[in-house]
């Protein structure tokens, strides 16, 4: 069936044609229906007829083969496909809201109201590399945002996934990907590091906040690999009054070395979520480039390097986790306290690029609806402080891999709860109360905590006397 001009009214194995709502030089983009469909649905039809550019055949394959292993609110639903020989189209979910390309249009936008839209985005990436997938082809254009504020991927064309061929490394040898936001070692031909969907994050940081691409928009491979030696201006030189944890995160999304960037996505979406607690380098007061030597040095680095390869998706995630210790600083037990240390530490030499979030949970009473009662909250809150800090301090680790948290709730186990599913907590290590009436009475509170929470929860208890 020949679908290269298809018109309102159409029908194509069951499905009514709509309108044409998108046509570019890899496809076609039409609202369809069926009898019995649950949500509006989008249908897909790649440019294959003769002389199409084979990205348009490997797109349209690689497209397919991953979208129907993905689920969850951050891509589109999948309904089904037509044969590669005789009805290719694609059919999903058409999601309804704004594109992040309708925001950049109007960058420089409010520090704030980027990091809300990067954090939405950055949650989806970080849900897609649990899927064993990473997109590779990231920018405003493959991102939506559904009403709930809840952002989706599309077009996954370009995209690796952990257990499939590479179709796409397979057909082309020169980097694949949009020029403005490829990252480093996409240039050098690697398509398997994560990484690189977080340096799509720092362009599109860089873009909505300055309203400027850092690398401009190369058509050549000596204008892609200047990105392997130059580092980008930095983005306070174009808006001075640039928050520095956003200048912070930005840059660190940038770094040449994938190594040096954030291990996750979901660091990424903590920070933006909770910009008070980005510990601030030299990156956030940099207003220049690196010098000569440096660059130099940079590349000289390049021309040496080889393609690397890197584990796949959730390999890579198991050895960043996010890791949240929750106990009460001022309970008084040592014993219990110098255990979950030890915990810790045991979970910091295993997994190097771990993040640790330090939180306890106060809970309010009455007396706090008095002015005084305010005063008293905000002196516990800054004693709590103080005293994670303090705790946190054994642990020797360096500032960008620690994280405080004072938490306010009635309800501990649900404060906690809500928290590791909020910021993507992959593990949390807390204490268990001692024996008492009231506990017998309210129950536990990690016994809550490990039926509710979202992720692996490890309970320490101090060492019981043999006596």
């Amino acid at each position: 069936m020949d679908l290269t001009n298809l018109h309102p009214g159409s029908e194509v194995d069951g499905f009514r044609v709509g309108e044409k709502i998108h046509e570019g030089g890899m496809a076609a983009l039409y609202r369809v229906e069926r009898e019995g469909g649950e949500f509006p649905m989008l249908m897909k039809v790649p440019r294959l007829e003769f002389g199409s550019h084979p990205s348009c055949y490997v797109g349209f394959e690689v497209e397919q083969m991953i979208l129907e292993t993905l689920t969850g609110p951050h891509v589109p639903r999948w309904v089904t496909r037509g044969s590669l020989e005789d009805t290719p189209y694609l059919v999903m979910e058409y999601v309804e809201g704004r594109s992040l390309h309708e925001y950049a249009e109007s960058a420089p936008l409010p520090a704030e109201e980027a990091a809300r839209l990067v954090a939405a985005l950055a949650t989806a990436v970080h849900d897609l590399h649990r899927q064993e997938v990473i997109h590779l082809d990231i920018k405003p254009a493959n991102a939506l945002y559904r009403p709930d504020g809840r952002a989706v991927l599309v077009d996954f064309g370009l995209a690796r996934h952990g257990h499939f061929p590479d179709l796409v490394e397979e057909e082309f040898h020169k980097p694949v990907g949009t020029s403005a936001y490829i990252s480093p070692e996409q240039v050098m031909g690697n398509r398997d590091n994560p990484r690189s969907d977080l340096f799509a994050l720092g362009v599109i940081l860089y873009q909505l906040c300055t309203g400027r691409l850092p690398f401009g928009e190369p058509t050549t491979l000596g204008g892609f690999r200047r990105r392997l030696f130059l580092d980008p201006v930095p983005p306070r030189v174009w808006v001075p009054g640039l928050p520095g944890w956003m200048q912070e995160i930005i840059l660190h999304c940038l770094e040449i070395e994938a190594g040096k960037r954030y291990a996750t996505a979901a660091q990424v979406a903590f920070d933006l979520t909770h910009p008070n607690d980005v510990p601030l380098s030299g990156r956030a007061a940099r207003l220049k480039r690196a010098g000569l030597p440096v660059i130099v040095r940079r590349w000289w680095r390049s021309l040496r390097t080889k393609p690397g390869m890197s584990a796949v998706p959730t390999a890579h995630l198991a050895q960043a986790p996010q890791i949240l210790v929750a106990f009460d600083p001022g309970s008084g037990q040592e014993e219990l306290r110098r255990e979950i240390l030890a915990a810790v530490r045991r979970a910091t030499v295993a997994d190097a690029n771990c993040r640790i979030m330090c939180a306890t949970v106060l809970e309010p009473d009455i007396s706090t609806e008095q002015e005084t009662g305010h005063e008293l909250v905000n002196s516990l809150y800054t004693q709590r402080l103080v005293e994670l800090h303090h705790w946190a301090a054994e642990l020797h680790l360096p500032a960008h891999r620690l994280r405080f948290h004072v938490l306010e709730g009635t309800d501990a186990a649900a404060t906690l709860v809500e928290y590791a599913r909020q910021n993507h907590v992959d593990q949390i290590i807390m204490g268990a109360r001692g024996s008492s009436a009231l506990r017998r009475i309210l129950g536990s509170v990690s016994a809550r905590v490990v039926a509710e929470a979202p992720c692996t929860v490890t309970v320490v208890r101090p060492p019981r006397s043999h006596q």
